[in-house]
């Protein structure tokens, strides 16, 4: 008698073990995220993708990074502005805030100086220099939304900027839900699909 007889080939081994991994495991269905209707999801890759491509073109072109743009952007918007009022808008943190205001000092981009109404507060203002980069980077940027937004219809765009407006102030409530709060409740829109098991 061989002695390889009644025992599996190399082969059968082989589709034993396809077998195994094509059977259906033991596993108990649990909710998972459908990324493909998890709304977050879109403004996480949105902020993320954006963010690190205009970081790249930026530096390169301008040697200067996002976030310092951000602070630039909104200082153009209100000469004057106060550190913490930056904070507040564009949502950054006031120690980045503090941070990349210096190296835009230090560039000479910008003015800091103290609050002549308040001497605990820095005002901020751009030079000269300041607002010829910002005219120069702020033409890449809205040809960077242009073309995000190019399939897009005028009413469609609206329509998009109305949504995110909405959902940008519903941020606040957002944020203070904590499911240990006996005060919590979970809220569940209807006709949605965010959710699938498996």
């Amino acid at each position: 008698m061989s002695k390889t007889a009644g025992k599996p080939s190399a082969a059968g081994k082989a589709k034993e073990k396809a077998k195994e991994k094509a059977a259906p495991r033991n596993r108990p269905k649990r909710e998972v995220l459908n990324l493909s209707y998890y709304v977050t999801y879109y403004f996480t890759v949105l902020a993320n993708k954006l963010s690190s491509g205009a970081s790249r073109l930026y530096l390169k072109r301008f040697d200067i990074g996002i976030i310092e743009w951000r602070v630039l952007a909104m200082v153009a918007i209100e000469p004057g502005i106060a550190s913490a009022r930056v904070t507040t808008v564009i949502g950054i943190d006031k120690a980045s805030v503090s941070r990349e205001s210096r190296r835009l000092e230090e560039k000479g981009y910008l003015s800091v100086t103290v609050d002549p109404t308040n001497a605990r507060r820095n005002v901020l203002e751009l030079t000269p220099a300041g607002y010829e980069l910002h005219d120069r980077i702020i033409q890449v940027a809205l040809e960077r939304e242009r073309r995000l937004l190019s399939d897009l219809s005028p009413e469609e765009i609206d329509v998009l900027v109305d949504l995110l407006q909405r959902t940008t102030a519903r941020i606040p409530y957002v944020n203070e839900y904590d499911p240990e709060s006996t005060a919590a409740a979970v809220t569940k829109p209807a006709n949605r699909k965010n959710t699938h098991t498996r």
